[in-house]
């Protein structure tokens, strides 16, 4: 039996991403985005909720994210999850789970402009994103009609 482990996202970066690379010079970025829920009780009160994902990228996509991506941007990834586990060296048994991504799309950019495209992950060059940046995409933009990203978003 086949089994799946897909995870779609949509929100806004709460912070830059971090650019590091492994002993053996892989390149990672780690990074997280908030997503919204809201919806209204029985009582037609309405609620929302936010949660927070962490997010790693790994090798060219990794590099994109570090240098397309800033706190704020609105952001739609696909990727799975990881869990992974390690002991302090007080011996403190730590547990996370991640996303890591393989597919990137920006909604919108500093400004709430839309995304353009950059480099591809694969290292091919398709069109150069704007390099002036301004204001950040406002956190409350609502991402629901904004849609998901069209042909003129980045995909990376």
């Amino acid at each position: 039996m086949r089994s799946v482990n897909l995870v779609i996202l949509m929100g806004h970066l709460t912070r830059d991403p971090e650019l590091r690379q492994t002993a053996n010079g892989q390149p990672v970025a780690t990074f997280s985005i908030a997503t919204n829920r809201v919806w209204t009780t029985s009582a037609g009160q309405r609620q929302e909720s936010t949660d927070f994902h962490d997010l790693v990228a790994w090798g060219r996509l990794a590099e994109i994210c570090a240098q397309q991506l800033t706190k704020g941007c609105a952001i739609h990834v696909i990727g799975r999850l990881h869990q992974r586990s390690w002991t302090t060296p007080e011996g403190v048994k730590k547990h996370k789970t991640e996303i890591v991504i393989n597919e990137l799309n920006i909604v919108f950019r500093k400004n709430g402009t839309p995304g353009s495209v950059a480099p591809s992950a694969e290292g091919g060059e398709n069109t150069a994103a704007s390099a002036q940046q301004e204001d950040f995409a406002p956190s409350d933009m609502d991402l629901d009609s904004a849609g998901l990203p069209g042909d003129d978003d980045q995909k990376v």
